[in-house]
């Protein structure tokens, strides 16, 4: 297969359709996490469709300060991931192609989601996002897009501005891709010293301590449903050398479901240490948060949730999360 480069929405309006059009949605420096995108688009358009790949390194989703001008650019070496990850295409419209005539006066709003976690520490940065997503969307016409879990609260906001403005298209998250330490893969991981990595890797060190208390939780609450609490089970218990086990799990049922004071409690323990190492983690913010607007969840909450966090090492920005289920039926 050879990949076809565009530069402009007429040369991709002017191929050929045939079945589905799924597109993959990048700021470029592809690196496994998008070629997993790119795999699991080929799977979704089948032999028929077609994959489409965008590379545009969006200015409206910076703010002052960030990384725009150093964010790298290796069209070159995006190409050949593409097209070995089974892309037809790879669309990459230069500023004006996109914003023709300048930034537009005209944006998507990303509301009240959009100014939680990521957005307060980085104003404007979800419009932006919606907005270059939007105007891809159109460019692009697909009838599927996949994006990343890894970034969560956008793929949570993409999927709200698809259903809220009518879109008519698909939208598929695919889940973060990790190196072999557990790090998320990421563009700016390039950033990192080997001493800034090695901090790094308390992101998602943080991200298991609280999957792991989660899944001990959990346990002690379906092993105390296995328990009744009954004088003749206790005693038999006893005998075996159960009766600790059993307390502990009736302990745990009767408390709040889930815990998650506990998962963030034991998230936070390994952020703390992580901000003693030298080079240290600066954490922006660790938040266990209901998926659905990315409010913190409450002690009784039961359903899907996003165990997620944000720090800086060096000059270096970044973030990871895990999907946790709380509230087993009983």
């Amino acid at each position: 297969m050879t990949t076809a480069l565009l530069r402009t929405a007429d040369e991709l309006h002017a191929r050929v359709r045939n079945g589905r059009r799924a597109v993959v949605m990048t700021m470029g420096a592809l690196h496994e996490g998008h070629a997993t995108l790119i795999r699991t688009a080929r799977e979704i358009a089948g032999d028929q469709g077609e994959v489409v790949v965008t590379v545009f390194v969006n200015p409206l989703q910076f703010g002052k300060g960030e990384d725009l001008d150093r964010y790298p650019r290796t069209l070159d070496a995006d190409l050949k991931i593409a097209e070995e990850a089974g892309a037809d295409a790879v669309f990459a419209p230069s500023v004006d192609e996109v914003y023709p005539g300048g930034e537009p006066q005209v944006r998507i709003s990303a509301g009240p989601m959009g100014g939680r976690l990521e957005g307060a520490t980085r104003p404007g940065h979800f419009d932006g996002m919606l907005t270059v997503v939007a105007k891809l969307l159109h460019l692009t016409r697909p009838d599927v897009a996949l994006f990343g879990q890894k970034d969560a609260q956008q793929l949570a906001l993409i999927r709200r501005m698809a259903r809220d403005l009518n879109f008519g298209v698909e939208i598929v998250g695919v889940p973060t891709v990790r190196e072999e330490d557990g790090l998320a893969l990421s563009s700016r991981n390039r950033y990192l010293s080997p001493q800034e990595r090695r901090t790094a890797l308390a992101l998602s060190q943080a991200l298991f301590a609280g999957r792991d208390r989660h899944a001990a939780q959990e346990a002690l609450r379906a092993r105390a449903r296995e328990v009744p609490a009954t004088r003749a089970r206790a005693e038999a218990l006893s005998a075996i050398g159960e009766s600790r086990a059993a307390a502990d799990a009736h302990a745990v049922a009767k408390s709040v479901p889930g815990g998650p004071a506990g998962v963030r409690a034991a998230a936070r323990l390994v952020l703390d240490e992580a901000a003693r190492l030298q080079p240290p983690l600066a954490l922006d913010y660790l938040a266990l948060v209901d998926p659905s607007d990315f409010t913190e969840v409450g002690e009784d909450f039961t359903g899907e949730a996003v165990l997620a966090v944000a720090a800086r090492v060096g000059t270096t920005r970044l973030i990871d999360n895990i999907p946790l289920i709380f509230g087993a039926a009983p």
